[in-house]
C-alpha cells in the first residue's frame, strides 16, 4: 500500500495551505491509497476528516498522526492506535525522553522527522543531540525521505536507519498543493488503521516499508537562500516560547502519567 506519511493540512497547521479533503482528491488521483496526517502539534485535521469522512468511501485510508515540537530534539512523528487520545501531544515542548515514554506507555510508535534537516527542527542538528545518536534506538522507525530535503540529509537519515536496523518512512511534508505526493511510503502489508501500521512496524520492522519519491524544489530554504539562516535561528526562540507559553497545562497533563518534571 502506498502513503503518504506526512503531510499538513489548513485545517491543522499554521502553515498549512490544502484542506483535507484536497490532500484526499490530489492523492487519490496520483494513485495513493492512504496519508498520515501529521500536523504540527495539533489533530485539527485529522478532526475535520472525521467531519466529512461519511461522504467518502473507505477505500483510502487516513491515519491519525502529529508532528510534535520537543524541547530538545527537534520534530518527531507520532503515531497512536485509534481511540487513543492523549491531550499532551498537543502541547509542543516535552522533552524527547519524555516523549518516548508517554507514547509507548500508550501503545503508540513514534521517529523522527527529516533527522538530519535544518538546525532546531532536527534531532541530529540540534545543539544537545548533536552527534548523539544513542536515542534513536529508542525510536520505533525514522523518516528516510522527505520531498523538502536536500538529497544529502536524505541519505544520511536512510544510513542512521540501516546502522541503527530501523523502519523508514517517507512522505511530502507537504504544505502547499503542488508538493502533496511527492514522498511516499509502500507498506509490506494491508493497513487499515493506526493498529495495522502500528504492528506492521513492530513486526517487520526493517522490512515493513520502503520510502522514495520527488524532491520539491519550492521550499521556502530554496526561496530565501542565504536568509534562511535567520528564519532557522528564530525557530529555536519561537518553539521556547511556545513551550514556556505551554508550561503549566503540560505539567498538568504530565501528572496523570507519572511523569514529573525536574
Amino acid at each position: 500500500m502506498k502513503f503518504d506519511m506526512h503531510c499538513h493540512t489548513k485545517e491543522g497547521s499554521l502553515d498549512g495551505k490544502v484542506p483535507i479533503e484536497e490532500f484526499i482528491a490530489i492523492l487519490k488521483e496520483k494513485g495513493y491509497d492512504g496519508m498520515l496526517v501529521s500536523d504540527h502539534d495539533s489533530y485539527n485535521g485529522y478532526r475535520e476528516w472525521k467531519r466529512v469522512r461519511d461522504n467518502y468511501d473507505s477505500s483510502f485510508v487516513v491515519l491519525k498522526g502529529v508532528e510534535y515540537d520537543t524541547i530538545d530534539a527537534g520534530h518527531i512523528l507520532v503515531i497512536m492506535p485509534e481511540g487513543v487520545k492523549l491531550k499532551i501531544l498537543e502541547l509542543r515542548g516535552l522533552p524527547v525522553r519524555f516523549l518516548i515514554d508517554i507514547v509507548h506507555k500508550y501503545g503508540g510508535i513514534l521517529g523522527p522527522a527529516h533527522p538530519c534537516g535544518e538546525k532546531y527542527l532536527s534531532i541530529n542538528n540540534t545543539r544537545k543531540f548533536r552527534n548523539q545518536l544513542a536515542v534513536i534506538d529508542k525510536f520505533d522507525f525514522l523518516e528516510g525521505f522527505n520531498s523538502c530535503e536536500s538529497p544529502e540529509s536524505n541519505a544520511k537519515a536512510m544510513e542512521i536507519a540501516r546502522q541503527f536496523d530501523k523502519p523508514v518512512f517517507g512522505g511530502s511534508d507537504a504544505h502547499k498543493p503542488d508538493c502533496v505526493g511527492l514522498g511516499h511510503t509502500e507498506f509490506s502489508g494491508d493497513i487499515a488503521c493506526e493498529s495495522d501500521l502500528i504492528a506492521l512496524v513492530k513486526e517487520m520492522g526493517q522490512e515493513a516499508a520502503v520510502c522514495g519519491g520527488e524532491y520539491y524544489g519550492k521550499t521556502t530554504k530554496e526561496k530565501m537562500g542565504r536568509a534562511n539562516c535567520l528564519l532557522v535561528e528564530s525557530f529555536w526562540l519561537y518553539n521556547h516560547i511556545g513551550s514556556m507559553w505551554r508550561h503549566r497545562r503540560r505539567k498538568r497533563e504530565l501528572r496523570k502519567y507519572y511523569i514529573r518534571l525536574k
